[in-house]
């Protein structure tokens, strides 16, 4: 099997700018255990958070979006996240995701959008790279992480 392009590493440093959190309709996928984490972290109950935050998209669970932005209903003042330190897996994997690990051009429009992908950043492995592209949740096919 040939190796990955990215056979050698590629640099990320999140900045928080809150660019992947934002712009056309999308989905973050969210666990029961996600909920609770966010819930507790929030201090709200878990069932008074599913029912502010938390929406069903193709029978799977979902944080919600603000309509006409599509911004990520936790994206607030200074597009800043404001669970950061709780966020759902689907967040903290990025931008290790299988689409924009498809090849170095896929990698190129992700930092078009993303100042976190930058040469200075530190360098992440193949081997770190592909465990944070397999973990995310809910994700049965990688090839749609």
């Amino acid at each position: 099997m040939a190796l990955p392009w990215y056979k050698e590493g590629l640099r990320f440093a999140c900045t928080g700018c809150g660019k992947c959190c934002t712009g056309a309709p999308g989905v973050v996928w969210v666990s029961e255990e996600e909920i609770s984490q966010i819930a507790q972290h929030l201090q709200v109950e878990v069932e008074k958070f599913r029912k502010r935050y938390v929406r069903v998209v193709e029978g799977r669970l979902s944080l919600k979006e603000y309509p006409v932005t599509w911004d990520c209903i936790f994206l607030k003042e200074g597009k800043k996240c404001s669970i950061y330190e709780v966020r759902p897996k689907q967040c903290r994997t990025y931008p290790w995701w299988a689409s924009n690990l498809e090849s170095p051009e896929a990698w190129k429009r992700a930092a078009a959008e993303c100042e976190g992908i930058r040469s200075d950043g530190p360098l992440f492995t193949k081997e770190e790279i592909e465990r944070e592209c397999t973990s995310r949740s809910g994700c049965n096919d990688e090839s749609k992480c």
